[in-house]
């Protein structure tokens, strides 16, 4: 299932290499989000979603940061367990 959301993106980093003969390629997204409720949580936090390769992070790097973004998120499972990807992501404004 595809959906679209608004998140105020913190930061970015890419990780492009090799460890143990194996590649590993990618970009981690850094973004707000609010805790859930309940009596032991307040506040907000930051939090962390892989968004595919070192590429994306080409995409983004150059921009000022916090900033508001579009993102396209797919949530998948495999029967047992839900799983939400970052697909796309968009730089709208930096947030107020």
């Amino acid at each position: 299932m595809l959906f679209k959301t608004q998140m105020v993106v913190l930061g970015a980093k890419s990780s492009k290499g090799e460890y143990n003969g194996r590649p590993y390629d990618s970009t981690t997204i850094f973004f707000h989000a609010d805790l859930q409720d309940g009596d032991n949580f307040v506040g907000q936090v930051g939090e962390q979603i892989k968004w595919g390769t070192s590429a994306n992070f080409e995409k983004i790097k150059h921009l000022d940061f916090p900033l508001q973004a579009e993102a396209t998120l797919e949530q998948v499972s495999n029967g047992k367990s839900m799983v939400t990807i970052l697909k796309d992501l968009v730089p709208t404004k930096k947030p107020a």
